[in-house]
């Protein structure tokens, strides 16, 4: 039969196209015309990978009114990717890609990092490493300090970390590290400062999700106030054009300074921030970069739940 052959090419050049330049719901959508599935069939076959996702939802997502934004949602969008026979992470990628503004700031999209926590990755390499939800320890100050290089990339990122224990016992802590699109975290260095050891260190080769203990020397009793400080070397990716840091609850000061090699300056920076991963950024403002040590910075004096960032533009 010519012409559903014919019929079958287009719709398998129109998904290709859409799958290489997005955006997610005309992706999404090719991908269910190109299987022929009606969405209540797709709605069975998500059942059947035990997510509930209604087809008004469905619905919406492939016509661009609603996006995926819960956990639940990005676990059903991995289920599609599956379903409709694509490629894996072909369209979580588009949905951290979309939603760019006219300043090329992603307005409603998620930062790939954020859906990358949501995606479950996160929560495997931390159940690896026995971490609960709540590590018992309490936020006072956290001063970050990335350094991009030469070629542009992330070349290391260095915390140093102020923290009071809110239960006895507490003898460790979690360092978490997303490296940038492309990055391989099994090559990644993770070095230990100060009043701390690296212990035990798990990634995800796919997402470029680094976990790694740090140890402590002492046991912490509740109240303890404690210092540390550790870096992780990366240069495994390539070109960095922002840094995100989320927060799951409220605490002390954050300090996050981004210094730039001699042969890599931006055009321009700026900070921003996002009341959830699903939010619209808000509060951009440009940063002037300093003198002869070419950073730039940001000071949040009390942190609250949401992400903060530095984004740079290169030309």
């Amino acid at each position: 039969m010519p012409h559903a052959t014919q019929h079958a090419d287009v719709a398998t050049a129109e998904l290709d196209s859409a799958l290489r330049g997005g955006p997610f719901h005309v992706a999404l959508r090719a991908a269910i015309a190109a299987r022929g599935l009606p969405l209540q069939r797709v709605q069975h076959h998500l059942s059947r990978h035990g997510v509930k996702v209604g087809v008004t939802s469905l619905s919406y997502w492939q016509q661009g009114a609603r996006r995926p934004q819960r956990p639940e949602s990005l676990r059903a969008v991995r289920a599609l990717e599956e379903i409709l026979e694509l490629p894996e992470e072909s369209l979580i990628r588009l949905l951290a890609d979309s939603g760019e503004s006219p300043s090329g700031l992603r307005s409603a999209a998620r930062s790939y990092r954020s859906l990358v926590e949501a995606s479950g990755v996160l929560d495997q390499l931390l159940a690896e490493l026995d971490c609960p939800p709540d590590g018992g320890l309490h936020t006072l100050g956290h001063h970050e300090r990335l350094r991009i290089g030469a070629r542009r990339e992330l070349a290391e990122r260095e915390s140093h970390h102020i923290v009071r224990a809110h239960r006895d016992g507490i003898d460790r802590f979690v360092a978490v590290h997303h490296g940038d699109r492309g990055a391989t975290p099994e090559v990644m260095r993770v070095h230990a400062l100060e009043n701390c050891r690296t212990g035990r260190v798990r990634w995800h080769h796919d997402t470029g999700v680094l976990a790694a203990e740090l140890l402590f020397d002492t046991r912490l009793r509740a109240g303890d106030t404690f210092l540390f400080r550790y870096a992780v070397e990366d240069g495994t990716a390539g070109v960095s054009r922002e840094y995100v840091r989320g927060f799951d609850a409220p605490g002390g000061q954050y300090a996050l300074q981004v210094c730039f090699d001699a042969a890599a300056v931006p055009v321009r920076c700026h900070r921003f921030a996002q009341h959830s991963a699903a939010a619209p950024r808000s509060g951009c403002q440009g940063l002037a970069l300093s003198g002869r040590h070419r950073s730039v910075h940001l000071v949040e004096p009390r942190l609250r739940p949401g992400f903060l960032g530095i984004g740079w533009d290169w030309e």
